[in-house]
């Protein structure tokens, strides 16, 4: 997998989506981002999406454990990890417009 994205980073401007972070290399980021999620409302969603109660369990315990924040504290510089809730639509939507936000200042002059 590495091997096949280092060519696609290489340039930089690159969002990856991942549901983990230690598997990385920490040149690649200039922003980590962590939505978390409360364990009534991650148990919703993930019910609705019709999978499994080992699924839902093992997700509700990463959550609960924060193993995806303690994964990029442990991978990347603190300064870097931005965590942000995601419970509501309008918190992902404030999320999305926030990560925009924060990319258009990164963006090259003669990208739009």
């Amino acid at each position: 997998l590495l091997d096949e994205l280092e060519d696609r980073m290489e340039p930089g401007g690159q969002i990856v989506d991942f549901h983990g972070c230690d598997l990385f290399p920490e040149r690649w980021f200039d922003l980590v981002v962590v939505l978390q999620t409360d364990n009534s409302v991650l148990f919703q969603r993930l019910q609705k999406r019709g999978y499994n109660q080992k699924k839902v369990q093992e997700n509700i315990e990463c959550e609960i454990m924060q193993v995806v924040l303690d994964e990029a504290f442990e991978s990347y510089q603190h300064g870097i990890i931005l965590t942000l809730p995601s419970d509501t639509v309008d918190q992902m939507e404030s999320n999305a417009q926030r990560i925009e936000e924060w990319i258009g200042q990164f963006a090259p002059a003669d990208q739009s």
